[in-house]
């Protein structure tokens, strides 16, 4: 939960997730769905089907015991080389390297110079020896965190400035040089509020797809042909890692349910009781839809 979030949100989510799915067997054994829906509202989905995914591969290839060598964390989905470094040094005591943001930082500015990955890796392995793997681990993100920091470091405080050569070149705040940050794509979207005898009609989005195995109104490319002309509720801008998304809501209450199938990167469509909605799995995109055409009718959605 914490990898792209902040602590302060992840907090009541986690307290949330442990009380519902309080062991690895409960999370394997739960279905998707329960998952994404205790996952909703954090963002980046693809965490939650990777936890549910390494769960199942901890109970039935290890007995529900989760593996104390990096080698053999790394062959559970989700898990990958600094994870199951991190959790081997740290908690095991194995000699196992990490390289996150921080520690690249740390390692770069020591060397006075950009580091390439497998390079990166190598020096760490060098470091993670000795009695206290795990601490050192801890050190070196923690040192990256606080004091060699990506503007301003903190060099008249740091431990190891001596050994820097990045400061003694005095280019500290150079190294690393500064990645090419992706092109965000603008997609402009209409959100299709549907509302029928059964309730609110949602789609359940597609594995693989964006916001896969979520519940959410249809949406469409402004290109696209129509779904139907519905009163207009208003529009907002949601960003996400590599787009921008533009949205705009329609309204429509219709006497009888309407029937849609499956399109686009939709499974199938279902109407919805408002209150049961909000038990399902929905995207923060999903409720701001909602909420520009649904506000007043339910706290879940209003403050949204």
């Amino acid at each position: 939960m914490l990898q792209q979030t902040r602590v302060e949100t992840v907090i009541p989510y986690y307290a949330r997730f442990l009380a519902a799915l309080p062991t690895v067997h409960a999370l394997a054994e739960a279905p998707l769905d329960r998952v994404l829906e205790l996952w909703s509202g954090l963002g980046y989905y693809r965490r939650a089907r990777l936890l549910h995914r390494g769960a199942k591969d901890v109970t039935t290839a290890h007995g529900g015991v989760l593996p104390r060598d990096a080698k053999s964390l790394r062959a559970i989905s989700g898990v990958g080389r600094y994870t199951a470094g991190a959790i081997a040094s740290i908690a095991y005591g194995e000699e196992a390297p990490i390289v996150d943001g921080n520690v690249a930082r740390v390692l770069a500015r020591l060397a006075g110079r950009d580091l390439d990955e497998k390079t990166l890796w190598s020096q760490a392995e060098e470091l993670a020896r000795g009695e206290a793997p795990g601490d050192l681990n801890q050190a070196l993100m923690e040192l990256g965190a606080t004091v060699c920091t990506p503007k301003n470091p903190s060099c008249a405080s740091c431990p190891i400035a001596k050994d820097c050569v990045a400061l003694a070149r005095d280019v500290q705040d150079e190294i690393p040089s500064a990645a090419k940050k992706a092109k965000t794509k603008k997609v402009a979207l209409r959100a299709y509020v549907i509302e029928g005898r059964a309730g609110i009609l949602v789609g359940k989005r597609r594995e693989g797809a964006l916001y896969g195995g979520m519940w959410e109104p249809p949406m469409l490319e402004a290109g696209a042909k129509p779904l139907f002309e519905g009163t207009p509720c208003g529009s907002f801008v949601h960003v996400l890692t590599h787009r921008r998304l533009e949205v705009d809501v329609l309204y429509k209450r219709m006497r009888n349910d309407l029937k849609l199938a499956g399109f686009g990167d939709y499974e199938r469509f279902e109407h919805v009781p408002l209150e049961s909605l909000e038990g399902r799995a929905t995207s923060k995109l999903a409720k701001r839809v909602l909420a520009t055409a649904l506000g007043g009718r339910s706290p879940h959605f209003r403050s949204l």
